[in-house]
């Protein structure tokens, strides 16, 4: 096997990770140490992702761009793997126990979404009607695609749109997506200096550590003890590789059975199954959480394997990867001609999720109302990333339920978004389908609405 610099595969993945990791450093230095930074509370993830995004453009970086979307890809399902592992604490069990957070969390995530999407095709076609005659009016249905569900789906949706005659569909849909992770990053950390400067929330005047989470205690009374003849972090980096596999198998058994016995719902199905395989990730490690629990107390294992800490810093080293891999990637087509729909729809679009999600965000997380806000604003104009990302910043160690309501609302809203898949496909089809689509959004925001709003769990009675 040649060695040599000449064999690319075998150097590029370790040069392209040790320039991310370099620039991590150099951010991390610079939030430490100038002043500027330290005020303005930008995440250092944020900051590195920002300085490999402009050294890139100008070509003075060579970070390929695929790379950068395979580490985005692969790090949120290690990251929410880890954090699924962990062994909760008496009190997180009793909360989890105590309202309908998942439920209502879906369901706000699907009427962003539908709210984006009523504020898209109001733009779209008032625009196709008034000043650009030629535009695509189902175009507004972009907006919550690359704001709502990252570049993935706004990237297979333009695509979509493109052959049914949106020239420039695909590029539409990705600048979009590309505008609202800026506008997580820029609006939410605004929002975050907001919040320190009126104490809305207590943020402790930190010495910067690096990771997502810090717990109390690094060992329980009967984990594996470090004298143990393999390291205890390799335990918890196979369980989560382990889980991982898993994930990939089974996604790729349930993709394979339908792409053979029904093909049609192949198309739909797989690229959800695959651009949410953290959600699969996640209950897989749950599942794996609750079998150890259940050979414990069956006596069929006496040691308690996975360590929080440790899976913490892991999750930890994920996230910073996954945010500044996600920045860095992104990238404004060619929108000529186009200008003027898109500014309005990312400006407009933004705005509306901002006092939407302040609003509703105050009646269904009362307890934790700005974490709450700022994981879904950070979620639901970029990616789950940014949402964690931007939650970091107020909850570092997690302590509120506002990270596990991003993972369990993500499960939930693939459900109640199901009629979503069916409206995208109606809207282009004519000009009265697009209308019946747009009125059908309105008609399923107000059930969503009733159930954030109305929905609780019946209380038993004791005896």
């Amino acid at each position: 096997m040649n060695y040599s610099a000449a064999n690319t595969e075998l150097w590029n993945f370790v040069l392209q990770i040790s320039i991310l990791a370099g620039i991590m450093l150099l951010a991390n230095v610079l939030c430490r140490k100038v002043r500027f930074f330290q005020k303005s509370m930008v995440p250092t993830a944020v900051l590195a992702g920002f300085i490999t995004l402009i050294l890139k453009s100008i070509g003075l970086l060579p970070v390929d761009a695929e790379f950068l979307e395979i580490i985005t890809y692969h790090t949120i399902g290690i990251g929410f793997i880890a954090l699924s592992l962990r062994i909760p604490n008496n009190r997180q069990k009793s909360s989890a126990k105590g309202d309908l957070a998942a439920l209502k969390s879906g369901a706000l995530i699907v009427s962003t979404y539908l709210l984006q999407g009523i504020v898209g095709l109001i733009i779209s076609i008032t625009l196709a009607y008034t000043i650009y005659p030629d535009f695509f009016k189902a175009a507004g249905i972009l907006l919550p695609m690359g704001y709502g569900q990252g570049p993935g789906q706004a990237n297979n949706v333009g695509s979509t749109y493109e052959q049914l005659g949106f020239a420039g569909g695909q590029s539409f849909g990705l600048s979009i997506a590309a505008a609202g992770f800026l506008c997580a990053c820029v609006v939410g950390v605004v929002y975050l200096n907001y919040l320190k400067r009126n104490k809305k929330v207590e943020i402790k005047e930190y010495v910067y550590v690096s990771g997502s989470v810090t717990v109390d205690d690094f060992q329980d009374s009967n984990e594996i003890p470090i004298s143990e003849s393999v390291d205890r972090l390799s335990v918890q980096v196979a369980l989560v590789l382990l889980v991982y596999l898993g994930t990939y198998l089974l996604s790729l058994g349930v993709t394979s059975f339908l792409e053979k016995y029904s093909p049609g719902l192949a198309d739909v199905i797989s690229p959800l199954i695959w651009g949410f395989n953290f959600i699969i990730g996640s209950l897989l490690a749950i599942v794996c959480r609750i079998a150890f629990n259940g050979l414990t107390k069956m006596k069929l294992m006496t040691r308690q394997y996975p360590n929080n800490y440790l899976l913490s810093r892991i999750s930890g080293c994920a996230f910073d990867f996954m945010t500044i891999a996600g920045i860095a990637a992104i990238e404004f087509k060619d929108l000529r001609g186009q200008w003027i729909p898109f500014i309005l729809m990312a400006v407009i679009g933004g705005v509306v999720t901002f006092v939407y999600l302040k609003w509703i965000c105050s009646k269904i997380y009362p307890n934790y109302e700005h974490e709450g806000m700022i994981s879904m604003f950070g979620m639901l104009t970029g990616t789950i990333s940014s949402g964690v990302l931007l939650l970091r910043e107020i909850d570092s160690s997690f302590k509120t339920p506002a990270a596990n309501n991003l993972l369990t609302g993500s499960s939930f809203a693939i459900i109640l978004g199901a009629p979503m898949l069916v409206l995208i496909g109606l809207a282009p089809k004519s000009d009265t389908m697009l209308f019946i689509t747009f009125g059908l959004m309105i008609i399923y925001f107000i059930p969503l609405l009733f159930i954030m709003l109305k929905a609780k769990r019946k209380k038993r009675k004791r005896s």
